[in-house]
């Protein structure tokens, strides 16, 4: 969201997630267009891949400092928290690289979602130069992205479920033992929904937060100028508490919620039976 256009009569909150393409490119009926989303992706990938390797790539040694300390930490709690209570034995070292590189990466692109960045399609003037306006956007507070995320988990799942117990065993799994067979035209079809069902839910879950954040403090931003000047306080402690709270505790909440549900589906399609 751009905050100087906020004093402008005609801003819409909304507006600020339109997503117009810096270079349009299509391949036949695909949009391949780079806009601010992609961006914003290309930049949480780079910080992802650099913090990581910086650290837990350089400077380990057996008295551990600060950096080293945190690196530990946040392999502990995805090994404890997410891979060890979620995934088979037989299956963590084969998907504890995945759940990780997916709870860093969102936990990332939440965080850069929240810094201040002059990527934007709105410009403004100063001493006669162009500058582009500073604001915030998330990546994943697009479906698009979202969707694309959980789409990777929803076809892990059920290759991996093929995978390990065969097509007819796995797809067997998902008829609960005894159900009568006058009801599996019922379920079969439920069945089928509900795992569609997680893609949407794992997609939704993780862009209707961010969204929500980011929208509510371009809210109250935009009290500011609408309405009453003794509202000002208000509605400036409203978007910094907001602000803070979307920082310190939705940001990782919904990166690690986001990579537990995977773990879990992919889990529970490689042993059905748990």
């Amino acid at each position: 969201m751009n905050f100087l256009l906020a004093a402008s009569e005609d801003f819409q909150p909304q507006d600020e997630f339109d997503l117009p393409a810096y270079i349009s490119i299509h391949l036949g009926p695909l949009d391949m267009s780079i806009n601010k989303a992609v961006v914003y992706l290309w930049i949480g990938a780079v910080v992802t891949i650099a913090l990581a390797i910086w650290i837990m790539r350089f400077g380990l040694s057996l008295r551990p400092g600060r950096r080293q300390t945190t690196g530990e930490s946040i392999y502990e709690l995805i090994q404890s928290q997410i891979a060890e209570s979620s995934l088979p034995s037989k299956a963590i070292g084969t998907w504890f690289p995945y759940v990780a590189s997916l709870f860093f990466f969102i936990w990332i692109l939440n965080l850069v979602g929240f810094v201040p960045l002059p990527i934007s399609s709105e410009h403004f003037h100063v001493g006669g130069l162009e500058l582009p306006t500073w604001g915030i956007y998330a990546a994943t507070a697009n479906l698009s992205v979202t969707l694309a995320l959980a789409l990777i988990t929803f076809l892990a799942t059920h290759v991996e479920g093929i995978r390990y117990n065969g097509p007819r065993g796995y797809f067997r799994s998902w008829i609960p033992e005894g159900a009568p067979k006058p009801l599996l035209a019922l379920i079969v079809p439920l069945e089928v929904i509900s795992q569609f069902m997680r893609l949407i839910s794992l997609s939704v879950r993780l862009f209707a937060n961010m969204l929500a954040g980011h929208m509510l403090i371009l809210v109250m931003i935009g009290l500011v100028f609408i309405i009453t000047p003794w509202v000002l306080p208000l509605s400036l402690l409203a978007a910094v508490v907001i602000y803070i709270f979307e920082v310190a505790i939705v940001v990782t909440i919904q990166a690690f919620v986001f990579a537990l549900l995977s773990a879990i589906y992919i889990g529970g399609a490689i042993e059905p039976q748990h």
